[in-house]
């Protein structure tokens, strides 16, 4: 093994493998997020150097504690966002507000230490895509009105939009050029120009300048240097519960969040992150964030793109992006202050822009109506009501359509005079039978949505003509109660009307199951047959042979 690919530390927890790729992409990652922080920052109502902080702790703690070696993470369109209502709520005092962030800190450690990540890949496409596409949408409301040198009457999305009007009729013509600039810099920047200058970094160098020869438009004003004050959070007992909720948004959002950037990456360097991991390091990472008065973070997609894409790979990368802007910030102070509000908008709009999935809604209309319609009410609700809910209601309602339409898939197949997998002479046999014999097949695991008519469908079926019934489970690999229940009722209802059961290719799970909770399940003149043909060959000799006893 050469020296430089020689690991440091424990385990080898860092390696210098790729040590020029990973210092390479950190600086291009810095270099982007400066701006980006700025304008969270800004956006955030704590100000441009609460957002600078927030890349430097999160992007600092979280690469070195994290499970993705080449996320970087920072300050982030939809984290910003909440904590934006949260500051609006609390009135801005420090202690409250920043207890939320230790707070959502503390509850995604808890989240990684209780294996929450694997749940993530649970949540639907379309609910991801309507919340995505909905933060974006906030994102640019906020903004409309500081691209004419106004700021937005109070927080949400609704006095946003409100503000705009007022704010068109009485522009500032001078923030409006500086913003006109920034929108058109960061849209139409080229590619070859990216490598070297980001096209955010542009548009504030550019609007900067602009600023300062052409006064007049709103500045962001002093911007203290140097090493931030330690914050002692506290709660009192009427912002207790505002603290609470915010907290576990933040923590819910910021994991989403950072584990959909970590699925982005893993595709890009074929790797596999480690997602429980993952969430302990932003837990952290916000958690130190929150007692230094900085912003909250996940993992931002643009830039961990642009880090791998440089070259970065492992931890080193987002270790180095942290470390650039520390530098930056610990020097810099007095030419941010001169960053007017506009510029900071106008690249704000782009990420906002960036945020909305239009790919997803331009190929919306080849797929599912129900899933389009799911996007758009999430995204409705993102706007105007808040994320959890959107989260929660497109989550209900996504997983009530999918048993749905497995319910209907299951009752479809009962309705079917053989299973789709049938042998010649299963289908045979059935056929001789002439009808009494019947065979149900529960194809696959029974969903409680199919159990609700699964016994009306089975009694209609097999009608007055059945004289045996065979109950196939060969491909039901487990049972819930709603199921059994359903069986129960099947098993009745045969008694009732004469008719024999035969149950076949049950497990060992299903036959406990059964066992333990049907009791009609128990009856000794229930037969039970461990493969399917062996019971159809039993019913066809049952049902041909009159003189034979039938089980009651």
């Amino acid at each position: 093994m050469s020296t430089s690919d020689k690991p440091l530390g424990l385990s080898g927890y860092f390696t210098l493998s790729n040590l020029k790729g990973d210092l390479f992409g950190g600086l291009t990652a810095g270099i982007v997020a400066l701006p980006l922080a700025l304008a969270f920052g800004e956006a955030s109502g704590a100000g441009p150097i609460a957002g600078l902080w927030g890349a430097i702790f999160v992007g600092l703690f979280a690469s070195l504690f994290g499970g993705t070696g080449s996320q970087v993470s920072g300050p982030t369109g939809p984290m910003v966002v909440v904590f934006a209502g949260l500051y609006a709520a609390l009135g801005g005092n420090p202690s409250l507000v920043f207890a939320a962030v230790i707070l959502a800190g503390i509850m995604q450690i808890l989240l990684g230490i209780t294996r929450f990540g694997q749940y993530v890949k649970l949540v639907p496409y379309p609910v991801i895509s309507g919340f995505m596409s909905g933060i974006g949408v906030i994102i640019i409301a906020l903004q409309l009105s500081r691209l004419f040198g106004h700021e937005p009457d109070g927080g949400g999305t609704i006095p946003a939009f409100t503000a705009v009007p007022d704010a068109v009729m009485n522009p500032n013509w001078i923030a409006v050029g500086i913003a006109a600039v920034s929108l058109f810099i960061v849209f139409t920047w080229p590619k070859r120009l990216a490598a070297w200058i980001p096209g955010p970094l542009a548009a504030l160098i550019v609007g900067t300048l602009i600023s300062v020869f052409i006064p007049g438009a709103p500045i962001l004003g002093d911007i203290p240097t140097g090493l931030p004050s330690f914050i002692i959070p506290s709660v009192d007992a009427d912002s207790i519960l505002i603290v609470i909720e915010a907290a576990f948004i933040l923590a819910v959002l910021g994991s989403i969040d950072s584990l959909l950037t970590s699925l982005v990456a893993d595709n890009m360097t074929r790797t596999r992150h480690q997602s429980n991991k993952e969430l302990i390091g932003q837990g952290i990472g916000n958690s130190v964030a929150g007692f230094f008065g900085a912003i909250p973070g996940a993992g931002a997609t643009m830039r961990t793109v642009i880090n791998i894409r440089s070259g970065g790979k492992t931890r080193i990368s987002g270790m180095t992006h942290a470390l650039v802007l520390l530098t930056v910030v610990m020097s810099l102070g007095p030419l941010a202050s001169q960053i007017p509000h506009a510029v900071l908008a106008g690249i704000l709009v782009k990420v906002g822009y960036d945020t909305i999935d239009f790919s997803y809604v331009k190929r919306a209309h080849k797929g599912p109506r129900w899933d389009l319609a799911l996007m758009a009410l999430v995204l409705f609700l993102t706007v105007f009501v808040d994320l959890i809910t959107a989260v929660a209601v497109g989550v209900v309602l996504a997983a009530l359509a999918f048993v749905k339409n497995l319910a209907d898939d299951q009752i479809a197949s009962v309705h079917q005079m053989a299973p789709r997998n049938s042998s010649e002479e299963e289908v045979s046999i059935l056929e001789r039978a002439g009808g009494k014999v019947m065979m149900f097949d529960f194809g696959g695991p029974l969903s409680f949505g199919a159990a609700a008519d699964l016994g009306h469908h089975v009694r209609q079926r097999s009608g007055h003509s059945a004289e045996v019934l065979i109950l196939d489970f060969s491909r039901v690999p487990f049972l819930d109660v709603s199921a059994v229940t359903a069986i129960e009722t099947i098993l009745e209802d045969a008694k009732d009307a004469g008719k024999a059961v035969y149950l076949s290719g049950m497990n060992d799970t299903v036959s406990r199951l059964l066992q333990k909770f049907s009791t009609s399940a128990s009856d000794a003149t229930i037969e039970t047959f461990d493969d399917r043909l062996d019971a159809l060959k039993a019913a066809e000799n049952a049902a041909s042979d009159p003189a034979e006893p039938q089980p009651a």
